[in-house]
């Protein structure tokens, strides 16, 4: 991968809901916000141990794709609307992409400033 093909600093991070309904809300509030330029929702099953039980539910997967630039206050946005005590919040680099796309993210992903 040569130099010009890297990003800078754009991201997904990874989300999951524990309805449809709350993804949504999360979605809504963090494209509302620039905090992202889109947020793709997809039914998922978890298996996962919470205060010591194995737990096997069926959740919603967000992907958010973002500038990590902004990722603290996409964190606290996601917080403040989230229902989890500890909502997985995770975010994963794009190491390259389609240049139009990546502006496309740049232009809808407004800086704090």
């Amino acid at each position: 991968m040569d130099k010009d093909s890297a990003t800078n600093g754009y991201g997904v991070v990874l989300v999951t809901a524990s309805s449809q309904e709350e993804g949504k809300a999360i979605a809504q509030a963090l494209v509302e916000a620039h905090l992202a330029a889109c947020v793709s929702l997809m039914p998922v099953h978890s298996i996962y141990t919470w205060q010591n039980k194995i737990h096997s539910e069926q959740e919603w997967q967000l992907v958010i794709k973002t500038d990590l630039a902004r990722f603290s206050e996409l964190e606290k946005k996601i917080r403040s609307v989230h229902s989890y005590e500890v909502p997985e919040i995770i975010a994963l680099p794009i190491l390259a992409g389609s240049e139009p796309y990546l502006q496309w993210i740049s232009d809808n992903v407004k800086s704090s400033q």
